[in-house]
């Protein structure tokens, strides 16, 4: 007899009330030789502890849901050689496969092991308290954030690469991407995207009191050091892809560097980053000139469209060179 093959399913308790699309794909998994684990409204574990990882038998993980539910099921893979397929529910879903109405193609997929894995880069954090032997280690896919802890002061932060220091200041704190994170809180605080194959780490300030408070971006054989100053107006905050957090004193040193780990994610489709990065933003890829182009005229620097006055018309002829 053959052992049957074992996915599970990560979602959340709020799409299996609401509907029917999580039983169905529990169903049609079934339906493909597939024993179905449900887990949903995964706690976010303390800071520095990993859960308990899924069954030393799981094939896959499938993901119904955004990109929130997939950096949950990060945990329960972390530390293991299982991928992750996401199916997208929620609302961007950059690190989502598959949209919803695609669920049928996407098991199919998956009982036939017709996929690639895409292993994604991981930041490893240690984390030294004040007067402490030993540190505290944490991880992240997306990204770690270090902040204030007390809303109405800054935190005065020093930064440091491969042991030099790069500059100090206070602000609202600093976020350290992985290349996946950069499309997420790296990009809307003013941080490059970076493509998930580039091996680096950037880091970007939050309203940095400075004059020099630029994004850094490091190779993965180096290092960022962050010392909460022992002077600093407030203590510090971390949180590592919005889950996993806690206060951290004056005095503290957060170190971030490459993990050794990957996160495999399944891929089916091979379309190109660049594709899905277009698409997701819906990015306005027909610049306003080009637009003119096709619509009008353009005639040294001015646009003139199809629907303007012809040059028989005085009053038009003469707004045009008053515009001049």
């Amino acid at each position: 007899m053959v052992d049957a093959r074992h996915a599970v399913v990560v979602t959340h308790s709020r799409l299996r009330e609401s509907g029917t699309v999580v039983q169905e794909a529990v169903e049609q998994l079934a339906q493909a030789g597939f024993h179905v684990s449900i887990i949903d409204n995964v706690e976010a574990p303390d800071f520095g502890n990993q859960p308990s990882a899924v069954p030393d038998n799981t094939e896959i993980v499938v993901v119904l849901g955004g990109d929130g539910t997939i950096l949950r099921a990060a945990e329960l893979v972390h530390c293991t050689d299982v991928p992750i397929l996401g199916v997208n529910l929620g609302h961007v879903g950059f690190l989502a496969e598959f949209e919803s109405f695609q669920m049928s193609e996407a098991i199919r997929r998956i009982a036939d092991h017709d996929y690639s894995i895409d292993e994604r880069m991981i930041a490893h954090a240690d984390v030294w308290l004040p007067g402490s032997d030993n540190p505290i280690a944490d991880w992240a896919l997306n990204d770690i954030t270090l902040e204030r802890a007390d809303r109405g002061k800054m935190v005065e932060l020093s930064i440091r690469v491969d042991g030099v220091e790069m500059s100090s200041f206070g602000c609202d704190g600093v976020i350290v991407s992985t290349p996946t994170g950069s499309t997420a809180y790296a990009f809307s605080a003013g941080g490059p995207i970076m493509w998930p194959n580039v091996k680096a780490l950037q880091l970007i300030p939050l309203a940095a009191h400075a004059l020099f408070a630029r994004p850094l971006i490091i190779g993965s054989g180096s290092t960022f050091a962050i010392d909460i100053l022992d002077d600093s107006m407030s203590d510090g905050w971390i949180c590592c892809d919005g889950r996993r957090q806690r206060a951290l004193p004056k005095g503290t040193r957060i170190e971030v560097r490459e993990s050794k780990g990957t996160l495999r994610l399944a891929r089916l489709s091979g379309v190109p980053f660049t594709n899905r990065l277009v698409t997701k933003f819906d990015l306005p890829v027909v610049g306003w000139r080009e637009q003119a182009r096709k619509t009008g005229d353009v005639h040294h620097g001015h646009i003139f469209p199809e629907a303007a006055a012809p040059i028989g018309d005085a009053d038009a002829a003469s707004d045009t060179a008053s515009d001049e």
